[in-house]
């Protein structure tokens, strides 16, 4: 593995700690009471150092992989963007395909389909909607950057899909601390790895990953949670139904 691929590693992982010195820091600068923080108050220094440190990390990432993207455009042929298109929208069909397979068999196993990770970010877009950028926009990127074209591209080249694709998206469960959902996690993961391969082009999964979490961002901001939550209970029972 390069040793930029380190880095951008590296980077991740500090802008994921970050926060720990971040977010009290501007709390000391805004004149908060760190021992009394507000419920209000703990979302806009969280949102706002996300802001903060979510662009930052993406734009070091992008400088240090640079060399990547002059050598892929020298030994690559262009994607028509008809095609690129094509690729993105059966990517989000499938991503939505393997989201909703993936919370059957959790039902099946009965695991609980309600996420924390999941509402607390959407706790924090109700607070301040400026925080949807870092869901459907900044992380994306991110993370697609990091756990498909690097993690699973670096392992792939030394094993085989199905390995490549379980160890990224198994990391990518820890990293979400999720890992009630690690099925999901793996069926996405699957998904992206496999858009990623067919095309040669991390873009089509990042819009795939964009589109899925802008369209459960839409959900939750549209449809009233207490309906979500009843939805929820009756595919559980339709689950249980079908199971036994």
């Amino acid at each position: 593995m390069p040793r930029r691929y380190w880095y951008v590693m590296l980077t991740y992982i500090l802008m994921q700690l970050s926060g720990f010195v971040g977010v009290p820091f501007l709390g000391a600068i805004w004149g908060f009471d760190l021992q009394n923080l507000t419920d209000d108050q703990k979302s806009q220094l969280i949102v706002t150092w996300n802001l903060i440190s979510f662009p930052s990390a993406l734009i070091i990432i992008l400088l240090l992989l640079r060399p990547d993207m002059k050598e892929t455009s020298l030994t690559r042929k262009d994607l028509p963007i008809s095609k690129l298109l094509g690729w993105s929208l059966l990517g989000i069909i499938l991503a939505y395909v393997a989201q909703i397979i993936a919370g059957l068999i959790e039902m099946g196993l009965g695991i609980p389909q309600a996420s924390e990770n999941t509402q607390q970010l959407m706790n924090f877009a109700k607070s301040m909607p400026i925080f949807i950028i870092i869901i459907t926009v900044l992380a994306p990127i991110l993370e697609e950057l990091l756990f498909r074209k690097i993690l699973f591209g670096s392992i792939y080249k030394k094993t085989n899909f199905i390995i490549a694709a379980l160890i990224s998206s198994l990391i990518f469960a820890v990293v979400h601390m999720d890992l009630m959902h690690t099925i999901k996690y793996t069926a996405m993961g699957l998904v992206f790895a496999f858009l990623y391969v067919q095309t040669k082009r991390i873009i089509v999964p990042i819009i795939a990953h964009m589109a899925m979490n802008l369209i459960v961002v839409l959900i939750q901001f549209t449809i009233d949670p207490e309906q979500i939550e009843q939805w929820e209970k009756q595919l559980e029972q339709a689950q249980t139904i079908i199971g036994g």
